[in-house]
């Protein structure tokens, strides 16, 4: 057995997590996407330091979080990411890397026509969509190590204008090109990364409550090639990945989770199902 053979780590430990801290916001409950990328960095022997948006998200995550270390921070409200960093610093705690798996839009009269978004809405959506991840990634700078990874969670194609996700389209996509900027601006001190998974549809509790969302995955489930649509842990797995040093080579992007379903939407099945019921068989 030669030297390198020796020095290489076991299988077992292919991700190369274990013994390493992590930043995990965005569980809001066990389907939460956050959720299942926290277990598997804990499985694989990492530690993992929660973060939720409110008292009372920590009291409702109370049982699935038990016996973690559960921080709380409203990433709209800059004293709070503030106070957040300060709090890490004062405990010495280095993060490997974080994972930003926010989203909030408003939606008080259901899906409405894009041109008929109003300035507070979309801004809002903004700013803990997409600028949160720069904002958190400037305010914590400090607390990375020098080749740690952040890991977002996008959608698979900020292109195509589904009714059903309202305005967020538009604010994934910022939050997209965003990694590039991010990864060009932290190089000047680190080797930190930035990456998105930009997910297909899901079935967590959040995109539940988007108006039209449940027809658009029963939809994706029948243009998706296997015919079963994404799962959470799929995504997860890919985060997981990112996170990483195995994914060392890989920054600036966007990798799509979607079941190959932008390859499918011509199917021949759904054409004829669409052209049979629009026309007439």
């Amino acid at each position: 057995m030669s030297e390198s053979d020796q020095a290489a780590p076991p299988v077992a430990d292919f991700l190369q997590l274990a013994g390493k801290t992590f930043l995990v916001l965005g569980v809001a409950n066990r389907k939460s996407v956050a959720y299942s990328i926290a277990q598997m960095i804990e499985q694989a022997g990492g530690t993992v330091v929660y973060v939720v948006r409110s008292e009372s998200r920590r009291e409702s995550t109370g049982k699935l979080l038990k016996g973690r270390d559960v921080r709380v921070c409203d990433v709209e409200f800059q004293e709070q990411i503030d106070s957040l960093a300060n709090q890490f610093e004062q405990e010495g705690l280095q993060f490997a890397g974080m994972v930003h798996s926010i989203a909030f839009a408003d939606y008080p009269e259901g899906i409405r026509p894009f041109h008929e978004t109003t300035k507070q809405q979309f801004l809002q959506a903004v700013d803990i969509s997409a600028f949160s991840l720069v904002n958190l990634s400037n305010a914590l700078r400090d607390r990375f190590t020098t080749d740690a990874s952040v890991v977002t969670i996008g959608i698979s194609t900020t292109r195509m204008a589904s009714e059903s996700y309202g305005y967020m389209a538009p604010i994934k996509a910022a939050l997209e090109s965003s990694l590039a900027f991010l990864t060009k601006s932290f190089s000047r001190f680190s080797q930190v990364r930035f990456n998105a998974v930009a997910a297909g549809l899901l079935k967590t509790s959040a995109s539940a409550g988007i108006p039209g969302y449940v027809d658009s995955y029963l939809y994706a489930e029948q243009v998706i090639p296997r015919g079963e649509a994404v799962k959470t842990d799929e995504v997860a797995a890919t985060a997981a990945f990112l996170l990483s040093p195995r994914s060392s080579g890989i920054t600036a992007q966007s990798i799509v989770v979607d079941a190959g379903m932008a390859i499918n939407y011509f199917d021949a099945a759904v054409v004829s199902a669409v052209t049979n019921s629009q026309f007439g068989s």
